[in-house]
This record gives C-alpha cells, sequence and structure tokens, in this order.
C-alpha cells in the first residue's frame, strides 16, 4: 500500500535554519572543495636474490609499487584557477613501519606539496617527483617497480652501482607544467639546495612528454648536485661537482601488445668522471583480465682511467591478473647479472591494492 507523507508549512525558525542550510550548500557548491584519502598496498612473497647477493627467503612490501598512503584536495577558485594539495607518505607493508626503507625516510616522502592550476598550466611547491623519473616509469611495461623493473633499478636502485644521484623525489623543490598542447606537455623543476653539506647547488630537471593516438614519446634530462635520502651519495664520487643525465623514451599500442623503449646516458663529473648508458625494452602483452610483462635492461658504467667496464643486465618476466579494478594478483621472475658477481634469480607472488 503507498503512502503519503506529509511536509508540514516552515516556521519562522525551520525557514530561517532551511535558508543557512541552503547557503552553506550553495557556499560549498560554489567553492567545489574537496579533500580525498587514498593509497596503496603492495606485498609479495618469495625468494629474492640481486646479482652477488645472498638468496633469502621473505615478504617484502612495495616491489610492484611502493606501498604509501596519502592525502589531496583541490579547490576551485573560479575562474579558472583552483589550489590543489598532496600529501603522501610511504610505508613498510610487511612491518608496518614508515618509509621505503626502515628509518630512512621522512613522513611525508613521496609527496608534500601544494599548487596553482589554470589556464597558465600548474605551478608547484614542495616536495615531488623530478621529470626524469616521471619519464622512466611512464615508458616502461613495469612502470615505478623498483623491485622488479629493470629500467627503475638501473637508474635509481640498484645496490651494485647505481648510477643516479638525487633519488626519485627532490626537496625543497618548484615546479611548473604547461598545458597540453597538441598532446604534449612540458615540465620544468627546480630544487634548491639551501646550502646543505651534500649540495653543491640546485638540482635542475624537465621533460617533455606527449600522446597521440597509439604513440607515446618523451625526452628529459636533469642536472643534480644536491644528494637526495636513497640513491647514490656524492660522496661515492670523490671530487663530486655535479651530474647531468638525459634520456629519451617511447611507447606503441599495437593492440595485441604494447611496446617500450628507453635510451639514457648519465654522465658524472668528478676526479674520476662516471658515464653510464642505460638501454631498456619492454612490453604489456593483454591476455585475460591481465597482461603479462616482459623487460630487459642494460646498463654499462665507464669510469675515466679504469680498464674495465662493469656491465649490468636484468630481464624479467611476469603476469598481472586483475581481480577487479582495484586489487591485482602477480606472479614475477628476475634474472639479475652484474660484471665480475654471480648471477641473482629471484622468483615472488603478490597482491596489490589500490584505495
Amino acid at each position: 500500500m503507498a503512502t503519503t507523507t506529509t511536509i508540514p508549512f516552515p516556521t519562522p525558525a525551520r525557514a530561517t535554519l532551511a535558508a543557512a542550510a541552503l547557503a552553506l550548500l550553495a557556499s560549498a557548491a560554489q567553492a567545489q572543495s574537496s579533500v580525498q584519502a587514498y593509497g596503496l598496498i603492495d606485498l609479495n612473497a618469495g625468494s629474492f636474490q640481486n646479482a652477488g647477493g645472498t638468496k633469502i627467503k621473505r615478504v617484502n612490501s612495495g616491489d610492484l609499487s611502493t606501498s604509501y598512503l596519502g592525502f589531496k584536495g583541490r579547490e576551485d577558485l573560479g575562474g579558472g584557477l583552483s589550489a590543489s594539495f598532496a600529501l603522501d607518505g610511504f610505508f613498510l607493508g610487511d612491518s608496518g613501519g614508515a618509509g621505503r626503507v626502515p628509518g630512512v625516510d621522512a613522513f611525508w616522502a613521496r609527496n608534500a606539496n601544494v599548487s596553482l592550476s589554470g589556464g597558465f598550466g600548474t605551478l608547484k611547491l614542495g616536495r615531488q617527483g623530478p621529470p626524469l623519473f616521471v619519464s622512466t616509469l611512464i615508458f616502461n611495461s613495469l612502470g615505478d617497480s623498483f623491485g622488479w623493473s629493470p629500467s627503475i633499478r638501473q637508474y635509481y636502485s640498484a645496490p651494485y652501482g647505481t648510477p643516479l644521484v638525487g633519488d626519485s623525489g627532490w626537496n625543497n623543490a618548484v615546479g611548473y607544467t604547461t598545458p597540453a598542447f597538441a598532446g604534449a606537455t612540458a615540465t620544468v623543476l627546480v630544487a634548491a639546495g639551501e646550502g646543505a653539506a651534500t649540495a653543491k647547488g640546485p638540482n635542475i630537471g624537465a621533460n617533455v612528454v606527449y600522446f597521440g593516438g597509439p604513440l607515446g614519446f618523451t625526452v628529459a634530462a636533469q642536472k643534480v648536485q644536491a644528494q637526495g635520502v636513497l640513491g647514490r651519495g656524492i660522496a661515492a664520487f670523490p671530487g663530486f661537482d655535479s651530474q647531468t643525465a638525459f634520456q629519451v623514451g617511447a611507447s606503441y599500442n599495437l593492440g595485441f601488445a604494447k611496446l617500450f623503449a628507453q635510451y639514457g646516458k648519465i654522465s658524472t663529473d668528478a676526479t674520476a668522471d662516471v658515464d653510464s648508458t642505460i638501454l631498456n625494452l619492454s612490453a604489456s602483452i593483454p591476455v585475460g583480465a591481465g597482461s603479462f610483462r616482459l623487460a630487459y635492461g642494460s646498463s654499462k658504467i665507464t669510469t675515466q682511467g679504469a680498464s674495465t667496464k662493469p656491465k649490468s643486465t636484468i630481464l624479467t618476466a611476469g603476469y598481472v591478473h586483475g581481480l577487479s579494478k582495484r586489487t591485482e594478483l602477480y606472479g614475477m621472475f628476475m634474472q639479475d647479472k652484474f660484471t665480475g658477481l654471480s648471477s641473482g634469480t629471484s622468483v615472488a607472488g603478490g597482491i596489490r591494492h589500490t584505495f
């Protein structure tokens, strides 16, 4: 049986409250302000071994994607102008600790910035990822995987000779990103050294990223004079003055597979100059509810006056299966080789969940 609800005619007090509520709703709608909590937790278990290292069976956090918890917000200021903020902190899902590794990162080490956006582009102040890192993670089939991506490992995290100084996040930074133009955007980032003992000066980075149809392309470069929290420290290069790096990358979606290629060079100006050349080839092949990921990386290091040129070779193969839009299962295999060291082999399965 249908029911009828009688709405009483508002009394003056009710009318006043209703008007106030409507005013608040109108103000909120006009400002269009929002704050969101979000994050990702990635855990895998298996057998892990770097080149020259001991094979260890363990549970690892953040190998496919670094686990983090964050808060972000945006306010529409009107006239096409908006303000935003991001505060993200890394955490270790296997132990509950903070950071990418125990006892190293500040609490908001992933992002800690505020920005202003409009028709002019986006101006951002605070800790943020440098353009070279952004290009590196976009143009390889394993994204920002510090555990499994040959590209990320050979630029940023391989324990036996990581060539880059400056880490994957820069403190004290001011960045500007242009509006998209014909599928292309450009970003420039400057991070002040602020007179630190581990800084010879500021860090400067830039990239251009283009996507048009099935084709993607990037050019990125940076000059680093201040070391980061992780990665190589300037003390690893006696007489360190500065380090420059550039990279070109491309992707092409064939439908049945997406192909990626990257080539880069890193040059360190020190008492004995060090040059590294890096080539990475990878593919993502959709199968069922997921995709196979294949990746190969080669990095050669040349040190002035040295008779040998150590070489890193990494091969990764795996499958990422989507259970839903937020949850994935994966299995990975990696072979890790470095000149003069025994070969390392890692095999693991894991779960990645976003929220």
